[in-house]
C-alpha cells in the first residue's frame, strides 16, 4: 500500500497514514523474476530505513570503526566479525522500524501494547549495540594494551 504523510506532526516525527481501500492481491511471482523482485523489495526497505536517523548513525559508526580498524591493523577475522555484527544490527534496526510502523498504524494514540512493542524493539537494538561495543572495545584493548 502506498503511504502518504499527514499534514500534522506528533512531536518531531511525521505519522504516515495508509489507504484502507481494498486492493486485490497481486499475482505470485515465481522463477528468476522472484529473485529480482525480492532484491527490489530489499532496496525499498533500505530506502525506507535510510529515513531513520538511527540507521544513518549506524552507517556512520561503521565507517568510523573501519577507519579505526585500519589504523590498528585489524585482522581479516576482526573485520569479518565487525561486518557480521553490523549487519545483524542493521537487520534488528529494520525489524524495530517495521514494528514501529505497524504499531503507529494500529495505535495512533497512546496504548500500553504500543509502548511495550516499541520498548521491546528498542531493547533488541540496544542489545546488539552493546554486542558491537564489546567487540570493538576488545579490539581496541588488544591494540592499546597488548601491542
Amino acid at each position: 500500500m502506498q503511504g502518504s504523510t499527514k499534514g500534522s506532526t506528533k512531536g518531531s516525527t511525521k505519522l504516515k497514514t495508509y489507504s484502507t481501500a481494498r486492493r486485490p492481491k497481486p499475482d505470485r511471482i515465481t522463477g528468476i523474476a522472484h529473485v529480482f523482485a525480492a532484491g527490489a523489495y530489499s532496496i525499498g526497505g533500505l530506502r525506507r530505513l535510510w529515513q531513520e536517523t538511527a540507521f544513518r548513525h549506524i552507517v556512520l559508526a561503521l565507517a568510523v570503526c573501519m577507519t579505526a580498524f585500519a589504523l590498528m591493523g585489524a585482522s581479516y577475522v576482526e573485520y569479518s566479525i565487525l561486518f557480521t555484527l553490523f549487519f545483524c544490527l542493521v537487520a534488528t534496526e529494520a525489524l524495530n522500524t517495521a514494528i514501529e510502523c505497524i504499531v503507529d498504524h494500529l495505535a495512533p494514540d497512546w496504548a500500553e501494547f504500543a509502548r511495550d512493542a516499541k520498548d521491546l524493539g528498542s531493547l533488541a537494538t540496544m542489545c546488539l549495540l552493546c554486542a558491537n561495543g564489546v567487540f570493538i572495545g576488545t579490539v581496541i584493548y588488544r591494540f592499546v594494551v597488548v601491542n
